[in-house]
């Protein structure tokens, strides 16, 4: 007979953040596992009258099902069934059928309207009810935002469950309150078959991230070195790790408690300065910049709902939860305190994994043109030995020349950890100068790792990834780039070399060619490209030489990824014949992947749109100028022919003329002589006599009086 059925459960716009973690956690609950009470402890809650015992069998378990905030989005695994709002009355039907419907209203306002129908109809429909029933309205401690302190004499008290009658709500989130109180008023009409209850949830976080998702990618993608704090940043903003919001539903439909509103914050209290602080140091530039609220309002990526809940300054407290349910954790603690576990899932929720490539050749194979159209596709960073040492040291004489009164003002941990990098960047600084004099304007090989190992553990290369361009060279160079901070741990597996896991590259790529092939390829380049490089008729051979004899011992940089089983690809470059390596680019993507990062951005797909416009309006402007080109020259050459022609045809004409006079001298003479005469006679005697048929008169005289006719 296959499986028990589970206990059907609503919940609204199921491929949205919230509705997938939720959805998805609640999906592999067993009904009732949150309760650990004996049966005389219930019983005697509920003749206290507490919750309503609803029996369950031990395998029975939560069956997804609810809408889609997108109707052409895909039904998520975990779902059972997905149902369309309209026409209400089949939605009602679907709505009957289950025995705990959650809506969702923190995410889209627009639900508002659609909660507040759904719990009436359903209250209409009490009496028909088969099974008692449970509504959960996830709401948002945004309806508390203008609540008057508890105690105004200690503004650190924070609001607790109980203080939720006196709650004033923020401007903007008036539906979302008025909501939470209709949903209270429908639940005391008849509890034990209907109960309603109203979760006001923190700022929910982790997994794809909700609110705080704009942080995180700007982070992420590194396009900013400062993040953006609204205004002074010292408000207070209560959170939730969406899991364990997940958590706090659950044990509602498993307790069905007596108390009909529920705080679900975790136990932090973090302001908006230090929540971005943290995501910044751990994903982004590290930097934080205060800007005002007028500008905040300016920026295109937060809507006003998202400014308001980011702006917020409450300290709340979740009494009820500690003291009723029995909640594993996820984050009790809070985001900053979670901060590894939650950058973990934001990463893996959004498939955002760095992809590390490294580049071997000879001079002149293409490393560069390759390692630059590779960073353009996958949106990469290009790491290229000679810009690095140049961006690293005007990093350092930055930081250097920067004194400490211009400064932002910050912690007094903050002043101390800064003046200890100043110190060692001086020191750096130093170093490379001094070195970079003794070898007349060239880096020794540990002031070269060490600078490009820096930029591979930089955020941008650890979030993103990066292309290495012929480097390292050597197997030291390999090892020593690679290898762990630590190193008095042994070596693993043997022979594997120790390698940090973070910045050693997955994919090697090694091009091949013969050196005939290579000078040949160098000899026709335009001067003004060999101009400045290696590549000069002295330096070339030189560099390819020093090339091969790094490349054919039996400890070269390629035994060393070997060794970790990071197998380089080999690819011949002659056999391509492309000087442009599109083909070697193409075979490299396709053995990549897909890129692993954020898709186009608006502005990104707008300037692809502009592009391909004018692409096509240049090549529809070429094409109809080869047309018209086309046609213009056809026209002249028909032109030319019917010139030609109309001359021919003269010529034809006057030859044809010419021959038929000179043909027709005889004739002439002939009737002039034998005919002219008499037919003058037989004209005059026509005139004289008026025969009536003239014609046949003068031919008749003809034949009588020209006997030589």
């Amino acid at each position: 007979a296959g499986p028990p059925r589970g206990r059907r459960l609503f919940l609204n716009h199921l491929d949205s953040y919230c509705g997938r973690a939720i959805g998805e956690y609640l999906s592999s609950c067993v009904v009732g596992a949150t309760l650990e009470k004996g049966e005389e402890e219930e019983e005697e809650e509920d003749e206290n009258g507490s919750a309503v015992k609803v029996p369950s069998s031990p395998e029975e378990v939560y069956e997804i099902v609810g809408t889609l905030s997108k109707p052409g989005s895909a039904k998520p695994r975990f779902a059972q069934e997905i149902y369309a709002v309209s026409p209400q009355d089949e939605f009602l039907s679907h709505l009957l059928a289950c025995e705990v419907v959650l809506y969702n209203i923190t995410e889209d306002a627009d639900q508002i309207e659609e909660a507040t129908w759904a719990a009436s109809a359903l209250h209409k429909e009490i009496e028909n009810f088969e099974r008692p029933k449970v509504f959960i309205l996830i709401s948002t401690v945004m309806t508390w935002a203008n609540t008057k302190l508890p105690d105004p004499e200690n503004p650190e008290t924070p609001f607790t469950d109980e203080d939720y009658r006196t709650r004033k709500s923020h401007p903007n989130f008036m539906d979302h309150i008025n909501a939470e109180k209709l949903i209270v008023k429908l639940g005391k009409t008849n509890k034990n078959k209907f109960s309603t209850y109203v979760v006001a949830s923190g700022h929910q976080y982790g997994a794809e991230e909700g609110i705080f998702h704009y942080f995180f990618k700007m982070c992420w993608l590194s396009e900013t070195p400062e993040i953006p704090v609204f205004d002074n940043g010292k408000n207070f903003i209560p959170t939730i790790h969406i899991l364990d919001l997940a958590a706090v539903l659950q044990n509602v439909a498993d307790h069905r408690p007596k108390f009909q509103y529920i705080l679900a914050v975790d136990t932090s209290r973090h302001t908006l300065e230090e929540i971005v602080k943290c995501i910044s140091k751990n994903v982004g530039p590290g930097k934080i910049t205060k800007i005002s609220k007028e500008n905040a309002f300016l920026s295109k990526d937060l809507t006003q709902m998202h400014l308001d809940m980011l702006l917020v300054n409450l300290q709340m407290e979740a009494n009820f939860l500690k003291e009723t349910f029995n909640i594993n954790w996820v984050a009790e603690t809070g985001l900053i305190e979670n901060f590894e576990q939650v950058v973990k899932e934001y990463k893996q929720s959004r498939g955002l994994l760095p992809l590390k490539v490294c580049i071997h050749g000879p001079p002149g194979a293409g490393k560069s043109t390759i390692a630059e159209e590779l960073c353009k596709h996958y949106k990469l960073h290009y790491i290229k030995i000679n810009d690095v040492i140049s961006e690293k040291i005007a990093h350092l004489e930055k930081i250097v020349a920067k004194e400490q009164d211009n400064v932002v003002e910050e912690g007094e941990d903050d002043v101390e950890e800064q003046g200890e990098n100043v110190e060692a960047a001086q020191e750096l600084l130093d170093g490379i100068k001094e070195n970079m004099e003794l070898n007349k304007g060239h880096l020794d090989n540990q002031y070269i790792v060490t600078i490009v190992k820096d930029k591979l553990k930089s955020m941008p290369c650890k979030n993103q990834g990066y292309v290495l361009d012929g480097f390292p060279e050597t197997y030291d160079q390999a090892t020593e780039l690679f290898s762990e901070d630590n190193e008095e741990e042994e070596e693993i597996q043997g022979k594997m070399p120790k390698y940090n896991k973070i910045i050693i590259p997955e994919f090697v790529f090694s091009l091949t060619a013969s050196d005939e092939f290579l000078i040949n390829r160098i000899i026709n380049l335009p001067e003004s490209v060999v101009a400045g490089t290696h590549y000069t008729q002295d330096r070339f051979p030189q560099s390819l030489k020093l090339f091969r004899e790094l490349n054919t011992d039996d400890t070269t940089v390629l035994n060393y990824f070997d060794e970790l089983e990071i197998h380089p690809q080999f690819i011949d470059v002659a056999v391509y014949e492309d000087p442009e390596n599109r083909f070697i680019i193409q075979k490299m993507i396709k053995e990549i992947g897909e890129p692993r990062n954020y898709g186009l951005t608006d502005e990104e797909k707008e300037i692809l749109e502009r592009k391909a416009a004018e692409e096509r309006f240049v090549k529809e402007a070429q094409e109809k100028a080869e047309q018209e080109r086309r046609e213009t020259e056809e026209r002249a050459e028909r032109m030319a022919r019917l010139e030609e022609w109309n001359k021919q045809l003269e010529e034809v004409k006057r030859e044809e003329q010419e021959l038929l006079e000179a043909q027709s001298i005889p004739l002439r003479n002939y009737l002039m002589k034998n005919v002219m005469p008499t037919l003058m006679q037989g004209i005059n005697e026509c005139c004289r006599i008026r025969p009536d048929d003239p014609v046949n008169f003068l031919a008749e005289y003809l034949f009588k009086n020209g006997p030589d006719i």
